[in-house]
């Protein structure tokens, strides 16, 4: 054996190797803790109707929002509104939102020819599909 082989590692040598460990253990540990806090429920999807209802031309226009509160995403995320008069359902509409990350919201609008105040809207989520 050479001399060099007997001795132990020079003070350069240990601070690098312990930063190193240092920096090794940290990233398993965020590894690790995002693991174990991971969201893993499927899409929760809600839509709200906003408060202001427009009226330009004839047409009443509802905007309304979407919120994805689960873990996953969605895909084609199907809103559906029913505007009711007298108890009967007068008008549909429906929209599609291609795709709704977990936490993400997007809004749009429904667009009727009858006034949406004189009857009961309806808003809902109809599907959606995981990518």
């Amino acid at each position: 054996m050479t001399k060099r082989e007997q001795q132990p590692g020079s003070i350069a040598e240990w601070v690098t190797f312990s930063i190193a460990s240092l920096i090794l253990a940290i990233i398993v540990s965020l590894v690790g803790y995002t693991w174990l806090n991971e969201k893993n429920q499927p899409p929760i999807l809600s839509v709200t109707k906003k408060q202001t209802i427009r009226e330009i031309g004839g047409q009443f226009y509802v905007p309304f929002e979407v919120v994805n509160t689960g873990g996953d995403t969605a895909e084609s995320v199907q809103i559906m509104a029913e505007l009711l008069i007298d108890g009967k359902v007068t008008e549909t509409g429906e929209q599609q939102i291609d795709f709704l990350s977990s936490g993400e919201s997007e809004e749009g609008a429904f667009i009727f020819s009858q006034n949406p105040r004189q009857g009961q809207l309806n808003l809902r989520v109809g599907s959606y599909k995981l990518p």
